[in-house]
């Protein structure tokens, strides 16, 4: 039986966000994720032309990678960017109309919420995952223990400021998987860092997930 997208995405244990500036750096970046392990992606709506990008991303790797969409806050980017491709949404917030309709078009929510209040709100309408942005800003892994304690259920994907030496702290403490960015991502220049980077940080991140 085929793995769910949710299945997936725990197994890989990471949610690299991709931000480039055109079309030719977010294949390199995908073509070298791909080739360090990595078959989860998300596309953020901050990429220009990101709804084509992932049309593009869909046709060429439909069968290695599990494309998601990232900073969608209005339903429709939730539908354009579904129907481009994507298998789950990503909001950096919590908009129930998002949850609601990407739960209707059958695919998989994920909006951010940071609070208490805020976190066990988006979960209880209909949240896959909720995405705790910004985690390190607020006691990083510490915090995260700290959500969960009372709220066991929750399935949780600590973002912000994650990097390969806190990964381990934060999947110790209960995350489903981390949404990165940086620490996979040369962020000033849209490529990886080095050729050998993919290989060594995914590793290094899942290691503490065993």
């Amino acid at each position: 039986m085929p793995e769910t997208t949710q299945q997936i995405i725990e197994r890989v244990g990471l949610i690299p966000m991709l931000r480039a500036h055109n079309a030719g750096q977010a294949h390199a970046v995908v073509q070298a994720m791909l080739a360090g392990g990595v078959s989860v992606v998300e596309v953020t709506m901050t990429v220009p032309g990101a709804v084509d990008l992932l049309r593009e991303l869909k046709r060429e790797y439909a069968s290695q990678l599990i494309l998601g969409s990232g900073t969608v806050t209005t339903t429709q980017e939730a539908e354009s960017t579904i129907d481009a491709g994507a298998e789950f949404v990503v909001s950096p917030s919590f908009h129930p109309e998002v949850v609601n309709r990407t739960r209707a078009l059958g695919n998989v929510a994920i909006p951010g919420a940071l609070t208490p209040s805020e976190v066990i709100t988006a979960w209880n309408a209909g949240a896959d995952y909720v995405k705790v942005f910004p985690c390190s800003a607020v006691g990083g892994a510490s915090y995260l223990k700290a959500l969960l304690a009372p709220f066991l259920f929750l399935k949780l994907i600590p973002t912000g400021g994650i990097t390969l030496q806190t990964a381990e702290g934060f999947f110790r403490a209960g995350a489903r998987a981390l949404g990165v960015g940086s620490d996979l991502v040369d962020s000033g220049r849209h490529r990886p860092r080095n050729p050998g980077d993919h290989h060594r940080s995914r590793p290094r991140l899942l290691a503490s997930a065993r």
